[in-house]
């Protein structure tokens, strides 16, 4: 079996997916099975921070601790923090009076900040940082009377809670196809925002469109995208040159994990397939295939990684490389209300981004 260390990952006692062993058959190919193994994936700083501080609620709060919406856009993360105690909501509203609740790492819009405060809700902000930063450029560019052009997808949390820091000053560009119908009615004071986890190189033919049709278009203080979503993307870019098939692990709601997919199909794969679990797997996606690409978004938990090898490996893919693109290293601290220990003292526990992907080994 495959070893990879993530001391992120081990960190949050995340359980391995028990798993039916011996389903995929070790036909022979063209030449000689491997994986490519992206690196970095899987868990950013962000995530990790976030996940971390529902379990450390729950330490010291105890059961039931209410989140509203997912923490992070993975089934089984939600579904293994459910077990030890949290309950998922969609508004605050569904959350007793006085309860604590979490809000999610995709931000929420001061108007849910509002009504958590109106029925006395306990509530930890688990909003990543670089989500954070995205609102405050949209309060600070509304304050200063530009309007707002947001790149991002309709529906999705973080949309709403940007949106929402800036509601009459904010425009939704869903796609480059909605620029050539866009219509604002101020063309010289106009700034862009981004989602944080889109496709970087559809996020710049977006930007590209809006120039030409705004020529005074001005850009935000530095690229909205985070570093995850641009390191993951970079990653798989290289792998899919040389792979045939590429699998990537992260759950359907999860947009850096379905642009991964995109993104992979872009650069070379000949397929390219999402799964929440190696269970998903087909054995003709297999077929005549002799190098399979692996990544996974950055909501994903190393463990659902090491079921892909384990499957894969019965398949006769033994021989499992690491394509190194960057190496990340950075943390975040805990909300505020979770940095110290029941004893009162500062809480040491490893926080985001600890990925030593690099110590990847086959014992």
């Amino acid at each position: 079996m495959s070893t990879i260390t993530n001391g992120a990952a081990a960190s949050l006692g995340i359980p391995r997916v028990p798993a039916v062993r011996n389903r995929l058959r070790d036909n022979p190919v063209p030449g000689v099975k491997r994986v490519l193994l992206a690196a970095p994936r899987g868990y950013c700083a962000g995530v990790d921070r976030a996940v971390i501080a529902v379990e450390k609620a729950l330490e010291h709060y105890g059961s039931p601790v209410y989140v509203r919406k997912q923490i992070v856009h993975n089934i089984h993360v939600v579904s293994t923090l459910e077990k030890k105690g949290a309950i998922f909501v969609d508004e605050v509203g569904e959350v007793p009076e006085g309860a604590h609740i979490v809000f999610s790492a995709h931000g929420v819009s001061p108007a849910v900040v509002a009504a958590a405060a109106e029925r006395k809700l306990e509530a930890i902000d688990a909003t990543c940082p670089l989500v954070t930063k995205v609102h405050r450029e949209a309060v600070r560019f509304a304050r200063d009377d530009f309007h707002i052009l947001l790149i991002g997808h309709a529906g999705h949390e973080e949309v709403e809670g940007t949106m929402g820091h800036a509601p009459e000053r904010t425009t939704l560009v869903n796609s480059p196809a909605d620029v050539a119908t866009l219509e604002v009615a101020d063309t010289e004071n106009l700034v862009w925002l981004s989602q944080t986890t889109l496709s970087v190189d559809e996020t710049m033919e977006t930007v590209r469109l809006l120039r030409e049709r705004f020529p005074h278009l001005h850009n935000p203080p530095s690229d909205d995208i985070c570093y995850a979503t641009q390191n993951r993307q970079v990653a798989i870019k290289k792998v899919a040159e040389s792979a045939e098939l590429v699998i990537v692990v992260g759950s359907a709601n999860s947009s850096n994990t379905v642009r991964l997919v995109d993104v992979a199909l872009e650069n070379g794969a000949k397929a390219a397939y999402r799964v929440d679990y190696a269970s998903e797997i087909q054995q003709d996606w297999l077929d005549g295939v002799a190098t399979v690409g692996v990544t996974s978004g950055a909501s994903v938990p190393e463990v659902l990684v090491q079921e892909v090898l384990d499957d894969l490996a019965d398949a006769g893919y033994n021989d499992v490389s690491q394509v190194v693109t960057a190496e990340e290293d950075l943390m975040f601290s805990l909300p505020k209300e979770l940095r110290k220990d029941a004893s009162g003292r500062e809480d040491v526990r490893g926080l985001g981004g600890r990925i030593r992907q690099l110590d990847w080994q086959r014992p």
